[in-house]
């Protein structure tokens, strides 16, 4: 076989399996009970993780927590997760998140995302929103953790900030620019 077309092959054995990856997501479709329960394990590691945890969910209006988020990529790559929206700690609507992207990445990844609501407009406006972009729909603050959970407090002036933490797997490429979430009934 020529290089060319052992490349090629190669290249589309790497597609199909992401194709495989992101609709077995959209197939099996987690239940209520399961999302709850995955982001109670993703938020236990979020505050014993990230050192002002507690206190930040403490000031957020709510949160919107994505346990675990697959990310699979070979140039043409997306993404796929469910998760829980909580307002005073309780569950009141669950959201999926997906994105798609060209562009230079490799890899398969797994992650969790947190986007806290710091303002009662921003959660709100989420809320009324029949799919919400980010940064089309609203603008959202990555906050990088440092080392021992340690985080940069100078945007917790932004009214929705985020966290991705939890990863697995190696992906290059870690933004939330284009994510989609939208409301799903379970």
């Amino acid at each position: 076989m020529k290089p060319a077309k052992a490349f090629t092959k190669k290249a589309l054995i790497s597609l199909l399996s992401i194709a495989a990856i992101l609709t077995a997501s959209y197939t099996f479709a987690a239940t209520a009970e399961e999302i709850e329960a995955r982001s109670d394990a993703a938020m236990e590691q979020f505050t014993k993780t990230v050192s002002a945890g507690k206190a930040l969910l403490e000031k957020a209006d709510g949160y919107l927590i994505f346990p675990s988020v697959i990310k699979a990529g070979l140039g043409i790559g997306g993404e796929y997760g469910e998760g829980a929206l909580r307002v005073g700690g309780k569950t009141v609507q669950y959201y999926s998140t997906a994105a798609g992207s060209i562009g230079f990445q490799f890899g398969a990844q797994s992650k969790s995302v947190l986007m806290l609501f710091m303002t009662k407009d921003s959660l709100e406006q989420f809320r009324n929103s029949d799919g919400w972009e980010v940064g089309v729909d609203g603008s959202v603050a990555l906050i990088e953790l440092g080392a021992g959970g340690s985080i940069d407090t100078t945007n917790f002036t932004d009214p929705v900030i985020a966290f991705i933490f939890g990863q697995k797997g190696l992906m290059y490429n870690l933004t939330l620019e284009g994510t989609k979430m939208t409301k799903i009934v379970r």
